[in-house]
């Protein structure tokens, strides 16, 4: 039986890209970009809504709208927030 505080190979999984606790812009802008593309797609295509029905819950598709345009808000702060840690990532490595 394993113990509990092995870590059976998860340290990769859990941001073996931190640097000094933080996350590497590059990863945050690319969960930023993939997020914001795929809930855009949900917010203006009926995709979300098509596939609700198609398992039977097509009754949740008047709340979409209060899922979906605050999750479109956090991953579009991501990207931003993303862009904004790497540019000055980049300017404090190029002034050394």
């Amino acid at each position: 039986m394993p113990r509990p505080t092995e870590n059976h190979g998860l340290s990769a999984a859990r941001g073996s890209n931190k640097k000094g606790g933080r996350k590497d812009p590059g990863t945050l802008l690319r969960v930023g970009v993939i997020g914001t593309v795929l809930v855009a797609l949900c917010c203006f295509t009926p995709i979300l809504v098509i596939l609700l029905a198609a398992v039977g819950l097509a009754a949740l598709t008047g709340y979409l709208d209060v899922v979906l345009f605050p999750a479109l808000a956090a991953f579009i702060g991501l990207s931003v927030y993303a862009l904004y840690s790497k540019r000055q990532r980049d300017a404090g490595s190029h002034k050394e």
